[in-house]
């Protein structure tokens, strides 16, 4: 992706309007609640930083991708939860101070594991020449971009409540604007291959994206987490960042490749429509489940 208004500014300051957002809706009591539901919090972030990165490397391999498309779909593994994940957990009834909570400790996390699972998805598809220096400086710029919005949303909300309750709707709205921005943008630049991207890593995104949900779930409940907590981790887990990952991809001082922004930007499209299904699918449960122990016996 060549160097753009659209690299150098927009990208960042799109990210930089959905992290101020997700800012707003945290408080310091979303990180202290690790204590309150640890086996589910421990869980989650296994399933999100250590299962799901294998899981998109063999789905990668399996698939044939292109190196690009390959690091592309990596980088979206190793992103965190995105904030769309609590929408879509309310819906299904699931337990959202989970969400925020995996949100808010899987984002800080992230910013340590991010740039080595990147690194590593470029040695292994791309070659040794592939790689990006762990440099301060980027390692700074990715702190700088998610974790400076985050804060001062959480200081806004700390310090002046109302006027977060008055920012919280249109930042959230403002960003649904950048996120479908962002995603036409990394299509357009890449228009005259879309097509043939779409066939080539189209059916690789949704079948990650389907195993990502499903090892949200069905992880948790293995492991003894309520069923309610398991509808949130399963909905954290599959609903990635995709902004953070397009914005890695295409900014111009970063990864600055274009093709990398596809993956992401298509598995954005389709997690709409499979969470979707999964909240229908787990509100139904949880609903009859509800009824069932409301009945008289």
């Amino acid at each position: 992706m060549q160097s753009s208004v659209l690299t150098t500014v927009f990208l960042p300051l799109a990210l930089g309007v959905i992290m101020l957002g997700l800012g707003l809706s945290l408080t310091f009591a979303d990180f202290k609640r690790v204590v309150v539901y640890p086996r589910a919090v421990v869980v989650g972030l296994v399933c999100q930083m250590g299962i799901l990165p294998v899981v998109c490397f063999f789905i990668a391999k399996w698939f044939g991708l292109s190196p690009e498309l390959a690091v592309g779909l990596m980088l979206l593994a190793a992103s965190p939860g995105g904030a769309t994940a609590n929408l879509f957990s309310h819906l299904a009834r699931g337990d959202v101070a989970l969400n925020i909570t995996l949100t808010a400790v899987n984002g800080a996390l992230s910013l340590v594991t991010l740039p080595f699972i990147v690194n590593f998805a470029l040695v292994s598809f791309m070659g040794e020449g592939g790689a990006l220096p762990m440099q301060f400086g980027k390692v700074a710029q990715v702190f700088a971009i998610v974790l400076g919005p985050v804060s001062i949303g959480m200081l806004i909300r700390a310090r002046r409540e109302a006027l977060s309750r008055r920012l919280d709707k249109p930042v959230r709205l403002l960003s649904a604007v950048f996120l479908l921005l962002v995603i036409a943008a990394s299509v357009y630049s890449e228009r005259a291959n879309i097509v043939g991207f779409f066939q080539q890593v189209g059916l690789a995104a949704l079948v990650f994206n389907l195993i990502s949900m499903l090892v949200g779930f069905v992880v948790p409940r293995i492991a003894g987490v309520p069923e309610r907590q398991a509808v949130a981790i399963g909905m954290e887990i599959g609903i990635h960042n995709g902004t953070l990952a397009i914005t890695i991809a295409g900014s111009a001082t970063l990864l600055n490749n274009s093709t990398m922004t596809i993956p992401p930007a298509i598995y954005s499209l389709i997690m709409f429509f499979t969470a979707a299904a999964f909240s229908a699918f787990a509100s139904r449960r949880l609903k009859n489940a509800q009824a069932a122990v409301a009945a008289p016996g």
